[in-house]
């Protein structure tokens, strides 16, 4: 039995979406132990993923902390691992390529690695299709790597809606972002909560830890728990069952896209949803020059239209 290494350090979008090339992995290697290298953020993420064996967790240490590089330098040296699928292909993991891990087989855009994929300029090619590219050129198959599916992440969301006493059918707006890109958010969910609100539609929110003081202003339902916020199998349990969902450019929308679900992600200039790979059958996005600029009615118009048609 062979042991075999991915690395997917991070961020949440790409953690989902990371799925269905690990899928293909595994089949390529039915019979190997499979172990993910990420941060801790996305240990219990992976922890859950059927498709792995084992999860190893690395730090994203300074590369100046040489103390913190040559422990996992001798930790992932001493797993011996037969191939490396490096589905993260940053500056960093093509550093651990080069001062770890050099000789080891090894899938990615690193130099001198033995199953290059080359591109001019990888961060240009949308998510899903660079796992493809990249494990095509490794010799796996490609058969689920553009289609993710993380239905294995979500709890059942039953206990919870009986608990907040939400109503079937109901959708969901995404109203928060990163702190980080505050360019992402859309000004307008409580206006657009209140339109559907007075169409008849149950609205909830589920505000992450640090969107909780914005949620207090939110007209529809506020869905916190008793620990304050849902976790990520909770909240992907809750737009699982939703009927529709509205979000920024942020993670949990990834989420919503990748479980199936019906829905809109909302694009301004910071990005094309087409680089995202955000889009699928059910889920699709909504592209303007400036968000701020994008009105309630624009929105509330493309939501009906969509329902109506599903």
């Amino acid at each position: 039995m062979a042991k075999i290494l991915i690395i997917k350090l991070g961020a949440f979008g790409d953690v989902i979406q990371s799925d269905g090339a690990i899928r293909d992995i595994r089949a390529h290697h039915p019979q190997d132990e499979i172990v993910v290298m990420t941060t801790p953020a996305f240990r219990k993420i992976f922890e859950r993923c059927p498709h792995i064996n084992r999860v190893l967790v690395a730090p994203r240490a300074p590369r100046w902390r040489l103390d913190l590089m040559y422990k996992l330098r001798q930790q992932l040296r001493a797993e011996q691992f037969d191939m490396v699928y490096d589905l993260q292909n940053a500056d960093r993991t093509c550093f651990y390529y080069t001062w770890f891990l050099r000789g080891t087989p090894w899938s990615g855009i690193v130099r001198g690695c033995s199953h290059r994929y080359v591109v001019d300029n990888h961060r240009k090619v949308p998510s899903l299709q660079r796992h493809a590219a990249q494990l095509t050129a490794a010799g796996v198959k490609v058969v689920h790597t553009l289609e993710p599916d993380v239905s294995w992440l979500a709890d059942d969301a039953a206990p919870i809606l009986a608990a907040e006493k939400v109503s079937t059918p109901y959708i969901v707006l995404i109203t928060g972002c990163s702190a980080r890109h505050p360019q992402k958010r859309w000004p307008y969910y409580n206006q657009l909560a209140e339109k559907l609100m007075a169409q008849g539609m149950e609205v909830v929110t589920v505000p992450g830890p640090d969107e909780l003081a914005d949620a207090k202003t939110f007209p529809g339902k506020v869905l916190q728990g008793p620990r304050g916020f849902y976790n990520w199998f909770e909240l992907a349990g809750i737009l699982k069952q939703a009927r529709f969902v509205v979000g920024n450019d942020t993670g949990p929308s990834h989420l919503a896209a990748h479980l199936g679900v019906q829905g809109l992600a909302l694009f301004g200039p910071h990005a094309s949803a087409l680089s995202t790979s955000i889009e699928r059958a059910a889920f699709k996005a909504l592209e303007v020059p400036e968000l701020a600029s994008l009105s309630v009615a624009q929105v509330l118009d493309e939501v009906n239209r969509r329902l109506a048609s599903a």
